[in-house]
């Protein structure tokens, strides 16, 4: 069976698992990814779960809630936790922070052009947002792509802005997944990408915890 790597975008998911009047906490993640997989007939190799982190100043009940759920997601096999610091920031900041990522993958003089080009355009102008988070996992699923570490690569967000990336990864993996929640899912990530919809009645039925 073909091995995929899951990418999720913890922000995006909570947000849009909200406006679909559902509570986060209900949401059993080993499941969820396990669901997926089946869907697409594939074996999961790995999950990793992008999300900001608040701090103290962002109120006790939010920074120790958060800890603990967080926590949680790291005691789920095959689970990557990858987190960033939640705070405000300028363009400029952001754009340092891309460069820095970027760096820090140490890809070779070939690729490195390539992901920069597609890369530094994933996230806009932004007042308080998860700095890094979003091309944190750009970064990830590319290099990912380029380095062949699987054979299907799922983006779980409904997130236009990772366009870029991913077709940037489907030009070195050959196949790219996109899933999403029924709200908040871009058309575009739909139209070119083979997907996914995560409706409110199968998340219930095959998502929830006991």
């Amino acid at each position: 069976m073909k091995e995929v790597i899951v990418f999720i975008d913890g922000n995006n998911f909570y947000h849009n698992l909200k406006q679909m009047k559902i509570k986060p906490s209900n949401i059993d993640f080993g499941k969820l990814t396990e669901f997926i997989g089946q869907h697409f007939g594939v074996s999961l190799k790995e999950v990793r779960y992008y999300n900001s982190m608040p701090t103290l100043r962002d109120g006790k009940e939010l920074y120790y809630s958060h800890l603990k759920f967080i926590d949680g997601l790291r005691k789920i096999p095959k689970f990557i936790i990858k987190t960033r610091k939640l705070q405000v920031h300028s363009t400029k900041e952001l754009l340092k922070e891309k460069r820095d990522l970027i760096e820090s993958m140490e890809l070779c003089d070939n690729c490195k052009p390539i992901v920069e080009e597609n890369i530094l355009d994933v996230i806009g102008n932004v007042k308080k947002k998860e700095k890094g988070v979003d091309v944190m996992l750009a970064v990830d699923l590319v290099d990912s792509a380029i380095k062949k570490r699987a054979d299907y690569l799922i983006l779980l967000s409904g997130d236009s802005d990772f366009i870029p990336a991913l077709e940037l990864a489907k030009e070195n993996n050959g196949e790219i997944l996109s899933v999403s929640l029924a709200k908040g899912y871009s058309r575009e990530l739909r139209e070119k990408f083979r997907f996914f919809v995560l409706g409110k009645n199968s998340l219930m039925e095959n998502c929830f915890k006991i």
